[in-house]
C-alpha cells in the first residue's frame, strides 16, 4: 500500500509476516504507483529487498560457512577439501558481494576453471561447496533471497569405473613404501577403511581379543564395528608392543594424530616408485570389496563392512562376480520337471540321425 509521510510516498509491504516500508523518493503519486508496481513485480521475483545481498560479501560467506558449518559437522579430510576448494573460488570472487554472485559469474568460473584444464569431478565439488554455502546463506542466514545456482548446472563426473590394485600391482606398492607406510596400506586393504577412519583409530577402539575395531568418526556419522581377519591381527598386535601415549593406532613421529597430507606425500611418493600414477589411497578401499565380490561374498555383507548406508552403492562392484548371478538362469533348466538341457540334447541327436 502507499501513504505519505509528509510530502514524500512510501510503500508498505508485508512478507514473510514482516512489514517493510521503502521510500519512492517522489511527491508524485503516479510516480510512486509505478514504483510500487516494480517493487511488486521484484518481490514475487524474489529479488527485493536485497540489502544484506548488497552488503555482505564473499570473503563473509567462506568465513562463516568454514566456521559454522564445515568444521562442525565435516570430517577433518572434509574440512582439508572445503579449504582447497575455497582457495580457487576466493581467487575469482574475492571482494565481491553476494548480490555480485550472478549466473554469469558463475559461468565465467567455470569456463576459466576449464581453461585452467581442471578436472570434472574437481570443479564440481568447487561448485557444489558454493551452491550449499549460498543455500545457507538463503534458508538459515537470511543473506540472500535466492540461490544464483538455480540457474547453473554443474556437470557430474562420470565415476562409473572404479580402480582396484592386483595383487602383483600391491606388491610393488609395498616394496615402495616405508615400514609405517607398509603397515597403513595393508590394513587398508585388509579392513576397507577410510584413511580418516584409519588415522582416527584409537586403541581404545581395538578388541584384539573379539578381533574388532569400532569406527566412531564415519562419514555418514553412524558408528560401526568392523571384523578384523589374521593379517590385520599380526599386524596390530606387532604394534601394540610399542603403543603411542597419545593412544591413535597409526601416530605421527610427535606421537600426535597423523595429518592426512604427511600420508598423502608419502603414498604419491611410493605410487610414483611402484609406476602406479593412477592409483589413489582410496582405491585401496575399491580394491577391498572388488576382492571381497570377486571371492562371491554376498554384497549385503561387503555394504556392512564399508559401512554404507544403502545396498545402491555397494552394487557398483556387482559386475566383479558374474558367477553370481549364474543360479538364476540355471533354474530354468529344471522348470516343468525335467532336465531341459538333456531333453534338448537328445533332440539333437535325433536330428543328426535324421540327416
Amino acid at each position: 500500500m502507499l501513504y505519505k509521510r509528509g510530502k514524500v510516498w512510501w510503500i508498505k509491504i508485508k512478507k514473510n509476516k514482516k512489514s517493510i516500508r521503502r521510500s519512492t523518493g517522489t511527491s508524485s503519486k503516479e510516480r510512486a504507483k509505478k514504483i510500487e508496481a516494480q517493487v511488486l513485480l521484484e518481490l514475487a521475483d524474489n529479488r527485493w529487498p536485497n540489502n544484506e545481498a548488497k552488503k555482505r560479501t564473499f570473503e563473509e560467506l567462506q568465513e562463516r560457512y568454514m566456521r559454522e558449518y564445515s568444521k562442525v559437522r565435516k570430517s577433518v579430510g572434509s574440512i582439508v577439501r572445503d579449504e582447497y576448494s575455497f582457495k580457487h573460488l576466493s581467487a575469482f570472487f574475492k571482494g565481491l558481494t553476494l548480490a555480485e554472485l550472478t549466473p554469469a559469474r558463475i559461468s565465467e568460473y567455470k569456463s576459466l576453471r576449464r581453461s585452467d584444464e581442471a578436472k570434472t569431478a574437481t570443479l564440481g565439488k568447487e561448485l557444489e561447496l558454493l551452491r550449499h554455502a549460498l543455500n545457507l546463506a538463503v534458508r538459515e542466514w537470511e543473506w540472500l533471497e535466492r540461490n544464483p545456482f538455480e540457474k547453473v548446472k554443474i556437470d557430474k563426473a562420470q565415476n562409473k569405473i572404479e580402480r582396484w590394485i592386483t595383487f602383483e600391482e600391491e606388491k610393488h606398492l609395498l616394496d615402495a613404501s616405508s615400514a609405517w607406510l607398509r603397515e597403513i596400506i595393508t590394513f587398508a586393504l585388509n579392513t576397507g577403511m577410510r584413511r580418516d577412519e584409519i588415522l582416527s583409530l584409537r586403541w581404545s577402539e581395538v578388541d584384539l581379543f573379539r578381533r574388532t575395531a569400532t569406527i566412531l568418526k564415519t562419514k555418514n556419522k553412524e558408528k560401526r564395528t568392523a571384523p578384523l581377519n589374521q593379517t590385520v591381527l599380526e599386524l596390530l598386535k606387532t604394534r601394540n608392543k610399542v603403543r603411542s601415549i597419545s593412544g591413535f593406532v597409526f601416530p605421527s613421529k610427535a606421537s600426535t594424530k597423523m595429518d592426512g597430507h604427511h600420508l598423502h606425500r608419502a603414498f604419491v611418493s611410493a605410487r610414483e616408485t611402484a609406476n602406479l600414477a593412477d592409483v589413489r589411497f582410496h582405491d585401496l578401499r575399491h580394491t577391498f570389496a572388488t576382492r571381497l565380490v570377486q571371492s562371491g561374498v554376498d554384497l549385503y555383507v561387503v555394504k556392512e563392512l564399508l559401512g554404507h548406508k544403502t545396498i545402491t552403492m555397494t552394487m557398483r562392484y556387482a559386475h566383479h562376480y558374474p558367477e553370481s548371478l549364474r543360479h538364476g538362469v540355471e533354474v530354468l533348466d529344471t522348470l516343468g520337471g525335467t532336465k531341459r538341457g538333456t531333453a534338448n540334447e537328445k533332440g539333437l541327436q535325433q536330428n543328426a540321425v535324421t540327416l
